[in-house]
């Protein structure tokens, strides 16, 4: 193992004198993900709050039919803005958010005791109205309701003849399990911290000296191979690790400055999820990263590689869209599937429930098995005398 320690301490030295793989390792995988989650995440929880509480502009059509509908919807917000001729022109054309249009005999509908018709118009594909349409919508029910408890009074009838079935509520969720469905992507985001902490060292340790010339009169020595690619593999999986400590200390900080308490959410990032998601994770470096140096073996330069490793990048999240797109029950064996296992780990963690400790074990195992059997396979490629031949 002597062989091994020397080209691992060889790699570190080399990676340490590299401004590239430090801004890497320990200034761009720990901080991309959660400052750009951070700000992203102020920004629409700062967005939705502050809608919620301003008044809520909306052009009427016809608002002199129901003068006494317009005065009660001011009261709860409103703010009536004046007719424009095509309203479903101006929404399409994204002039308006949204429009009110009430039905030309509103007024004889509504003294003859019938359903009076108002149009909500409004586009649907657009996200940011959606809250917007919500509040009008929830104001023109809640006239609704009450003037139809007041006509049933009128006629001398229990309002709550018209309600035969109450249907009441109760919502088990805690304040952590809605705090998770907000940091929904940290489990992809930790896993890029992993692979972007251990991308340049996995690119320049193989395709860059190839591309030096450098790698032959290594692979020239009289030391196995395995020892060599062993060296390599621990150098890139120490920055990897170094890489998601720093990671995970910074979404701690990160769920300090969220506004989580305003929208009735807690958030479980913690010493106890630190001390549980690292273990869980580490693994899962040891494959990601043997699986960059195999990767990295195939390129000829190390632009050839970057573009590799820049498309391999997407694949951790592939579980994170089938887990958004297809919510599913988390079985046990579900946990012996590398990088699903542990996406679903950490959002249990997240969550603040349990995870039991066969699955944990069973993850852990399986992905380690994993990263053996990559790792066999590399050890294979380094084999091959081509491997140093820059072509």
């Amino acid at each position: 193992m002597s062989a091994t320690w020397v080209v691992y301490f060889k790699e570190m030295r080399e990676s340490l004198r590299d401004r590239r793989v430090l801004m890497n390792s320990l200034l761009l995988g720990p901080l991309l993900g959660p400052v750009l989650f951070l700000v992203l995440m102020r920004l629409v929880i700062g967005r939705e709050l502050e809608k919620a509480e301003r008044p809520l502009p909306v052009v009427v059509i016809g608002a002199e039919r129901a003068p006494e509908l317009i005065d009660a919807m001011k009261q709860m917000g409103l703010v009536v803005k004046p007719a424009i001729a095509d309203p479903e022109l101006a929404v399409r054309e994204q002039r308006i958010d949204l429009a009110l249009r009430i039905a030309a005999d509103f007024g004889a509908a509504w003294r003859a005791g019938r359903p009076a018709q108002v149009e909500i118009i409004y586009d649907s594909s657009r996200r940011e109205g959606g809250s917007d349409v919500d509040r009008l919508r929830g104001m023109l029910d809640s006239y609704s309701h009450r003037n139809g408890a007041l006509r049933l009074l009128a006629r001398g009838l229990a309002p709550s003849i018209a309600s035969p079935l109450v249907v009441a509520n109760r919502d088990t969720a805690t304040p952590q399990g809605r705090g998770a469905l907000l940091f929904a992507m940290l489990p992809y985001m930790l896993v890029l911290t992993i692979f972007i902490g251990g991308l340049w060292l996995a690119i320049d340790s193989t395709a860059g000296e190839r591309e030096r010339q450098s790698l032959e009169p290594l692979l020239a020595n009289p030391v196995p191979r395995d020892r060599i690619l062993l060296g390599k593999l621990l150098a890139t999986a120490s920055f990897s690790t170094a890489s998601l400590t720093l990671g995970l200390l910074a979404f701690l900080c990160v769920g300090m400055f969220m506004p989580t308490e305003q929208l009735g959410m807690s958030l479980a990032l913690g010493p106890h999820f630190f001390a549980i998601a690292l273990p869980v994770l580490v693994p899962l470096v040891l494959l990601l990263c043997i699986g960059q140096i195999l990767i990295a073996a195939f390129a000829r330069s190390v632009r050839e590689a970057q573009t590799y490793l820049g498309i391999a990048q997407l694949v951790p999240l592939i579980p994170s869209i089938v887990l958004s797109v297809l919510p599913v029950k988390a079985q046990l064996w579900m946990y012996a599937v590398p990088l699903l296992g542990q996406q679903l780990a950490i959002m249990r963690l997240l969550r603040a429930e349990p995870v039991p400790a066969l699955a944990l074990a069973l993850s852990a195992v399986v992905t380690l098995l994993a990263a053996t059997a990559v790792f066999l396979l590399t050890r294979r490629v380094y084999d091959s005398e081509r491997l140093a031949i820059a072509t």
